[in-house]
């Protein structure tokens, strides 16, 4: 059983802080990933949408603030963003704990089949091979002219050095706002978080599952994306967005 959080929406704001610290134009990406999905829903019924590795919710937030009807299906592993998740959101969500590291994570889900998939920062740490495979996976979990989006750090492949520039200014003020105390880092937020009553054991049991972390970050360029989104069947591909080094790749099914 989860257990109750008391401060949940402070975590969930202190999570957010820490976000938009590696994510300054986070918000940026949701709007624009969220207008393709107004663009390809028909209007025929309530929106059916995956939040895939959701953690604490901030893509089912945001999708439930613009389509209130909306059915959404939360998907991670991590357990201490569940809490959170479930804290937050209540009812509202759908939360299904799975693996994304392998294909039978879609058992577990409550539909067969979604107008739009939503994933934002969370895919990195899928090896090629894999994501590779979750592409097409997600692809065939969507309707005829759904919709696939995956924001991540995604560079211009055409652009290397400037695009090197951009990350050493990016991680300079990212430091800056570190030692002024300004936010949290990723490594601090975690710490916090398991000197937490609530959240400690879930931290605990978060380290089982991941005894070295994710795995080492994998950044592909943007083109990587779009010839595996090609490769996995879906109609049409391209880019709804992109900030620095980082975008937004679309497929529509």
């Amino acid at each position: 059983m989860t257990p109750y959080i008391a401060n949940a929406a402070a975590w969930q704001e202190s999570w957010d802080r820490q976000q938009e610290a590696y994510l300054p134009d986070r918000e940026h990406r949701f709007t624009a990933m969220l207008d393709a999905v107004d663009a390809v829903h028909d209007g025929g019924g309530p929106l059916r949408l995956l939040d895939l590795a959701g953690g604490t919710g901030s893509i089912s937030e945001r999708t439930l603030r613009r389509f209130p009807d909306a059915q959404v299906t939360l998907v991670d592993l991590d357990p201490a963003l569940l809490a959170l998740a479930r804290a937050s959101l209540g009812d509202r969500v759908t939360i299904v704990t799975a693996d994304l590291g392998t294909p039978r994570w879609r058992d577990a889900l409550p539909h067969r089949e979604y107008d739009a998939v939503l994933t934002a920062t969370a895919l990195h740490w899928l090896p090629a091979e894999r994501l590779t495979a979750l592409y097409a996976e997600l692809r065939d979990l969507l309707r005829p002219g759904g919709l696939l989006a995956n924001a991540d750090h995604m560079p211009d492949d055409t652009l290397p050095d400037l695009t090197k520039r951009l990350l050493d200014r990016a991680r300079a003020r990212r430091d800056a706002r570190y030692a002024a105390g300004a936010v949290p880092s990723w490594s601090q937020w975690w710490e916090l978080a398991a000197a937490d009553p609530a959240l400690a054991p879930l931290v605990a049991e978060r380290q089982r599952i991941y005894p070295t972390g994710h795995s080492p970050e994998w950044n592909p360029p943007v083109s990587w994306h779009l010839a595996a989104l090609t490769g996995a069947g879906f109609t049409e591909v391209g880019t709804v967005w992109r900030g620095g080094a980082d975008a937004a790749v679309a497929g529509v099914r």
